[in-house]
C-alpha cells in the first residue's frame, strides 16, 4: 500500500489565512508542504501575513495570493499564480464560504445571490480549475456545512449554497479519477469562530453544544486533521461528504 505524505508537495487554501484555513495552512506546512495562502480582502491581509510567517518559521516556502474567488477569472488567475510561485498544486482546499442566518421571507434577492456566488458558485470555479490545475493523484477538499444534513430556520441560503457542492464533489471525483485525483467535501458541525457567533443568539448557541458530544461546539483543530488525512493516508476515500461534528446530526 502506497504512503501518501505532504513532504515537498504543494498545497493551496483558498481562504488560507485564519480560522481553520488558516491552521490548514500551518498544519500542511508543519508536515513538510510548502503553501500557497489566499485571502480575500486587505481586512484579512494581517492574518494571512501572520499564516505566511509560521509558514516559513517551519521551514517552507509560501506564497500569499489574493483576489474575490466569485469571479471565475481570478480563481484561474489563482491557480495560475501559485503554480507559478510554488511549482505544480498537488493539494486544493477550499474553505471559503458565508454565513447567514435570516428568514426566508426576509431574505433580499442581493443577499440569496451574494450566498449563492459565495458558497456554490465559488466553489464550482474552484473545483474547475483545481480539475485542470492539480497534479495526477492529487486531492481536493471542499469546506461545506453539517448543515446539510440538518432540519432547521434560518439558514436557508446558507445550507443551499452548500448543498450544491455535494453534487459538485461527486461529479469531479468521477471526472478526476481517470488521473488519482480524489475530491472530497468536510461537513463541520456549527464551528466555535466568529462566523458563528454573529449568526446566533446566546440560547442557541447552547443548544449547539447540547447537540455534540462534551456539550461544545466544532473546534477547528477538529477538522484541520481531517483534511490533512484526506490529502495524504486517506487517498481512497473520494466523492463524499464527510459529517464531522461530534454527533451533532447524520444520515
Amino acid at each position: 500500500m502506497a504512503t501518501h505524505t505532504l513532504q515537498d508537495k504543494v498545497v493551496l487554501v483558498a481562504g488560507g489565512a485564519k480560522n481553520l484555513g488558516g491552521l490548514v495552512s500551518r498544519q500542511a506546512a508543519e508536515a513538510g508542504a510548502d503553501v500557497a495562502i489566499h485571502y480575500n480582502s486587505e481586512e484579512t491581509r494581517p492574518a494571512a501575513e501572520e499564516t505566511l510567517t509560521a509558514v516559513e518559521a517551519a521551514g517552507r516556502k509560501g506564497v500569499l495570493l489574493t483576489g474575490d474567488l466569485t469571479v471565475p477569472e481570478t480563481v484561474e488567475r489563482l491557480f495560475a499564480d501559485a503554480e507559478a510561485a510554488l511549482g505544480p498544486v498537488d493539494v486544493a482546499v477550499n474553505t471559503v464560504g458565508r454565513v447567514l442566518r435570516k428568514p426566508i421571507v426576509d431574505t433580499t434577492e442581493e443577499e440569496y445571490d451574494a450566498m449563492f456566488d459565495i458558497n456554490a458558485k465559488s466553489a464550482y470555479f474552484f473545483l474547475k480549475e483545481a480539475g485542470k490545475h492539480v497534479a495526477d493523484n492529487g486531492k481536493v477538499i471542499t469546506i461545506v456545512t453539517s448543515l446539510l444534513a440538518a432540519f432547521t430556520d434560518g439558514y436557508s441560503t446558507y445550507a443551499g449554497g452548500k448543498s450544491p457542492v455535494e453534487h459538485f464533489t461527486r461529479a469531479a471525483a468521477k471526472e478526476f479519477a481517470e488521473r488519482g485525483i480524489s475530491v472530497t467535501a468536510i461537513a463541520p458541525g456549527p464551528m466555535d469562530t466568529p462566523f458563528f457567533y454573529g449568526q446566533e443568539t446566546p440560547e442557541r448557541v447552547e443548544f449547539h453544544k447540547s447537540q455534540a458530544m462534551g456539550n461544545q461546539l466544532t473546534q477547528i483543530e477538529d477538522i484541520a486533521p481531517i483534511a490533512r488525512f484526506l490529502a495524504t493516508d486517506g487517498w481512497w476515500i473520494t466523492g463524499q461528504t464527510i459529517l464531522a461534528n461530534g454527533g451533532y446530526t447524520t444520515r
